[in-house]
């Protein structure tokens, strides 16, 4: 029943410019847009956090395998859903089908509001600061626009690093307006690219940078936590602890740290988005999450191997600006180091926006056809893709790297200002993103709960691919993935709380949306 509800929703909408998506995406291609949307600049910055929570090598190690483990169990739990309803939207249409419409728009609503639209005005912004190695001028606090107060803890301003950022935004976007073979061209370009960057830091990190000191510092103290920074509950009533506090210590820490990890994982999804232009799309997708998702896994623990290799843990811990991959990069390289890693990392950020840019346009696509967007952007132009919603997302998403945080003294509130008294600065959508990770894992618990769900509502669907270790995996995943929420929700309560709001406040969006649906149906 509710399937057929579903197609009389998108029987409602006006024909599509374009006519149908053009399937143009083989397995290369699709194994390209998973790693690609992956990758990006995480990799090279979170380390030092995740060291500063767990406090010594072999947990921060764990850390990433955790991470690992998870990604790939989802991933190929994703398999099964992609494999029964290969259709644009992906996820959307998974949380439509195992629950109900409303399940799918929350999800959608969010992605457009700041998952997808967040992540990539934060990647943009990181292409932005590591060209400004190379040209002063594009900096922060170069105003184009200074900063204009909006209240006490906001403000808008245009820096030449966020104009930077924003033309970045509006380049992609006009190139994937101009059909899928440009845009596919550019992600498999730049993600072969990185993805050699990544190998070429690993393999110089273990075989040529290695350290006696580090190594030496690293692997005699394996497993004992050195100095950590304390995990600090936002509810007063909630003691704090940190990783040398036992067991159920270190339980905490490697769950908080998980935020970075996971965020630096995350986006592996994105290819179930663009299931109608995937050939064979019941073996590809399935194929390329599981590749995909195994490849940048694998890269990702051995980056990590290799900071071990170069850096002692407390170098990793105190990189400058949490840039491990410049740290490790200059102690093989002296100030080289970091122009090569600004250039690797400026690959890497171009190619993780186009994959992003490219791929969520699809699933307000697909809320469109269903009555649940602006009736615009459930259309295709005559290049076979979704070019208004494709803009859309564009003007949102460049408005995004336009509010500022004005940064505040923990402890006495005060504005904090640099050597020269002038007034700090933080992205909001920084602050967004911080709010999103709670929601993200809750749409993926309910997502691969899902493969439970149907498997038993809908048992005559045809599984072309069946997930692997049913029921054992993807139950683990849920089970981990529960625990890590309930840890965020304690120690990250004012983080982890307005996620949770900005997935609600989608609640009233979704009956006005149904409403003017339901309002333009002819009588």
């Amino acid at each position: 029943m509710r399937a057929a509800q579903t197609h009389n929703h998108a029987a409602t909408q006006p024909p599509e410019a374009g006519g149908e998506f053009v399937r143009g995406l083989g397995l290369l291609d699709s194994t390209m847009l998973v790693a690609g949307s992956m990758i990006g600049s995480g990799i090279f910055i979170v380390s030092a956090d995740i060291g500063r929570l767990v406090g010594s090598p072999g947990w921060l190690l764990v850390v990433w395998v955790v991470t690992g483990a998870l990604t790939i169990t989802a991933a190929l739990s994703y398999g099964e859903l992609a494999a029964m309803m290969p259709r644009a939207g992906g996820q959307y249409v998974y949380l439509r089908e195992a629950y109900s419409p409303l399940w799918g728009f929350l999800y959608g609503w969010t992605l457009f509001l700041i998952i997808q639209t967040g992540t990539i005005a934060a990647v943009a912004v990181a292409f932005a600061r590591f060209l400004g190695v190379f040209a002063s001028l594009i900096s922060p606090t170069q105003w184009i626009i200074p900063p204009i107060a909006l209240s006490r803890n906001y403000a808008i301003s245009l820096s030449t690093q966020q104009l930077v950022a924003i033309l970045i935004i509006v380049f992609l976007t006009i190139v994937n307006t101009r059909g899928l073979e440009l845009g596919k061209l550019i992600q498999n370009v730049f993600t072969s690219a990185k993805t050699l960057s990544l190998a070429a830091l690993i393999a110089l990190g273990i075989f040529v940078g290695r350290n006696a000191d580090a190594l030496s510092a690293n692997f005699t103290n394996f497993w004992s936590p050195g100095t950590v920074s304390p995990i600090n509950s936002d509810l007063s009533f909630i003691s704090t602890v940190s990783a040398t506090g036992g067991a159920l210590g270190m339980l905490i820490a490697v769950c908080v740290a998980q935020v970075g990890s996971l965020f630096s994982a995350d986006a592996w999804n994105n290819i179930t988005f663009t299931a109608g232009e995937v050939r064979e799309p019941r073996r590809n997708i399935p194929l390329s999450l599981a590749l995909g998702t195994g490849l940048v896994i694998t890269l990702y623990l051995l980056a990590n191997i290799a900071y071990l290799f170069v850096l002692p843990l407390d170098k990793i811990q105190h990189a400058p600006d949490d840039r491990v991959g410049t740290a490790a990069m200059e102690v093989m390289f002296g100030g080289a180091g970091a122009a090569i890693m600004a250039i690797a990392i400026m690959i890497s950020t171009f190619g993780c926006c186009n994959g992003l840019i490219l791929a969520g346009a699809r699933v307000y696509y697909a809320m469109a056809q269903d009555g649940l967007f602006f009736r615009s952007t459930g259309r295709l132009n005559a290049k076979h893709v979704p070019a208004m919603a494709l803009v859309l997302q564009g003007v949102w998403t460049a408005l995004l790297v336009l509010p500022r945080i004005r940064l505040r003294d923990p402890v006495t509130n005060a504005p904090i200002v640099d050597a020269s008294g002038v007034e700090q600065y933080g992205n909001l959508y920084g602050k967004l993103l911080d709010y999103v990770v709670f929601a993200v894992l809750i749409f993926y618990v309910l997502t691969i709960a899902g493969v439970f769900v149907l498997r038993r509502t809908r048992p005559e669907v045809e599984r072309p691919y069946r997930a692997f270790g049913y029921p054992l995996l993807p139950a683990f995943y849920i089970v981990a993935a529960t625990v890590i929420l309930l840890v965020l929700a304690v120690y990250r309560t004012e983080t982890s709380w307005p996620g949770l709001l900005i997935v609600l406040a989608g609640v009233p969006v979704y009956f006005f949306w149904k409403f003017l649906r339901e309002k333009s149906r002819p009588a």
